[in-house]
């Protein structure tokens, strides 16, 4: 027993009261919420205020370390990686686009007038030809005849124009001899209506006879006659060109008549020679009272028609010379210059012709076209003043759409394309009826104009308002496609630019050096590829890489706080 208790003394166990000794209690424990509330109210107050500074401190010190780096553990890159695989992509533009009414007329007064009577009112349906208003305007009338004589003007001053224009190259318009002639030389300044010569047609002669009126009636157009020539010695065939029943009175008393006489030139006969001609009635030889002188059979003076600077001249007294022979040439730009301005004249003149027309053809108009009849503005009685727009004539049944689709789809987008079209949450169909190869550029991406027609018969779509529209420009249901993430624009080491993936893996024998602004992992390789079509998520590859390829997506960064 004393063992016992000499092993529990040095364990330290207390020991155990004797029997029949009474064992004291030991105090009872407070538990942490017993202490809170035995605790005076202004210690509590101070704790409870200290814990939340500390604890604003230590929030304080967190978004501390994370700003400036304290606190930050190394950042935990995970690289995104996408395969090439086959797939449907569809690519579509979408967009808005202004309603038109694909015919629409516009009716305006250009002159002031009174209206008399309006035959239509806003919102009627019209055919071609329906009178819609009359309008009294004397205004309109008298600006048709001003223009009327304007054209008139103009075109005679164009008629002489180009007669006088042709005078640039100088031609007789008859044969003959040439005579007074002006000495020209290039360079030479010529005026116009400036006399350059004189020509003379020697081709035939032209004598003049007098014979006694006891022949009256015996000597009639078209009569042979035989004309002496003593300067030659030789009698000439002749012909009685007209008879003049004159009456010439002479010394002797006799009264006389006149017959002209042509005859041909072979080159000897020239003006002034005496020569008389007789005529054979009844088998008797008639004489003329007197011998006359030989005229040409013409003459006239050749003129310049324009104003201008001689490049060559030909001409010489006495030279003989054909109908249509170029005589003088003429450097004639001023001239030109003139033609031109008359010409520009009469098409301006005639454009004023057809607007005054068409105002005063406006004083009782019809409508142009079928179409439902918007912005009538007048009523009887009002005085409108000129340029007033009086009503517009819209062909809605068919409506056309302006829209534009980008450089990317345009290649693909073809006049006959269907056309989806929402308004005011109203469906519509519509058709590409044409697309333009006139690109606007804006910030480095162009646009091509594309029209839509739409079939407006029900009148459900409005016009001059905002639709969106809705194509298919291209669709392929069955090829390679990527993430548009994964194909990246870069320039090749010649400096030229390329399409490119990363490819995951071995250096590929396709693999080129690139210049990229980005981080690229080890292991990925540069390879050309050859895009398609698009949409908001995929893009179609259709050449340089295979179905399975790992490419490279983006690097996306965890990081880890201490």
């Amino acid at each position: 027993m004393a063992e016992v208790m000499e092993k529990q003394e040095q364990a330290g166990i207390p020991e155990a009261p004797a029997a029949g000794t009474a064992v004291q209690e030991a105090p009872a424990k407070k538990s942490l919420r017993q202490k809170w509330k035995d605790m005076p109210r202004r210690k509590r107050r101070r704790i409870i205020r200290w814990t939340i500074i500390l604890l604003i401190l230590i929030a304080a010190a967190v978004v501390l370390g994370r700003v400036f780096g304290g606190d930050k553990g190394e950042a935990q890159k995970e690289i995104i990686r996408d395969e090439v695989r086959y797939g449907s992509i569809t690519a579509k533009v979408e967009g808005n686009g202004l309603t038109r009414a694909k015919s629409s007329e516009v009716i305006t007064m250009t002159t002031a007038g009174t209206v008399m009577d309006v035959l239509v009112n806003e919102g009627d349906v019209v055919t071609q030809g329906t009178p819609l208003f009359v309008i009294d305007s004397p205004a309109a009338q008298n600006a048709v005849q001003q223009a009327r004589n304007n054209v008139e003007g103009f075109r005679k001053k164009l008629s002489q124009a180009e007669k006088d224009i042709a005078g640039l190259n100088l031609a007789p318009t008859y044969p003959g001899k040439l005579m007074e002639t002006v000495t020209l030389n290039p360079g030479d300044e010529v005026t116009k209506g400036q006399k350059l010569a004189v020509l003379a047609d020697d081709t035939r002669m032209r004598l003049t006879q007098y014979y006694s009126y006891a022949y009256a009636g015996e000597l009639w157009v078209g009569q042979t006659v035989d004309v002496s020539v003593p300067a030659l010695m030789t009698t000439i065939p002749g012909t009685i060109e007209a008879v003049h029943m004159v009456s010439r009175i002479p010394p002797e008393g006799s009264q006389l008549f006149s017959a002209e006489i042509l005859l041909s030139n072979e080159g000897a006969l020239t003006a002034e020679m005496a020569a008389s001609a007789t005529v054979t009635i009844n088998g008797e030889t008639v004489y003329p009272y007197e011998p006359g002188k030989l005229e040409y059979y013409r003459t006239g003076d050749l003129c310049s028609t324009v104003n201008g600077t001689v490049i060559s001249s030909s001409l010489v007294d006495y030279l003989q010379v054909s109908a249509g022979q170029v005589l003088v040439q003429v450097d004639g730009e001023q001239s030109e210059s003139e033609l031109f301005t008359i010409q520009k004249d009469l098409e301006e003149a005639q454009k004023e012709l057809e607007t005054a027309q068409k105002n005063l053809d406006n004083c009782n108009a019809v409508a142009p076209i079928d179409g439902t009849v918007i912005g009538l503005t007048i009523q009887p009685g009002d005085e409108i003043q000129a340029n007033t727009t009086i009503v517009t004539i819209s062909d809605t049944s068919v409506i056309t759409v302006a829209a534009t689709v980008d450089e990317r789809n345009v290649s693909y987008v073809k006049a006959g394309m269907m056309v989806e079209l929402e308004q005011w949450d109203k469906q519509a169909m519509g058709m590409v009826e044409s697309v333009s190869l006139a690109s606007t550029v804006n910030n480095g991406v162009a646009t091509y104009p594309l029209t839509i027609s739409v079939d407006n018969a029900d009148g459900s779509v409005q016009v001059n308002s905002y639709i969106s529209y809705s194509l298919i420009a291209s669709q392929n249901d069955n090829c390679l496609i990527l993430p548009i993430q994964c194909v990246r624009t870069t320039m090749l080491e010649d400096g030229s630019d390329v399409y490119v993936v990363f490819v995951e893996g071995d250096r590929p024998e396709n693999a080129v050096e690139v210049m990229v602004n980005e981080e690229i992992p080890k292991g990925f390789w540069a390879v050309p590829v050859e895009i398609g079509i698009q949409d908001n998520y995929n893009i179609e590859i259709k050449s340089g890489v295979e179905e399975g390829t790992t490419v490279f997506t983006q690097i996306q960064s965890d990081y880890a706080w201490g």
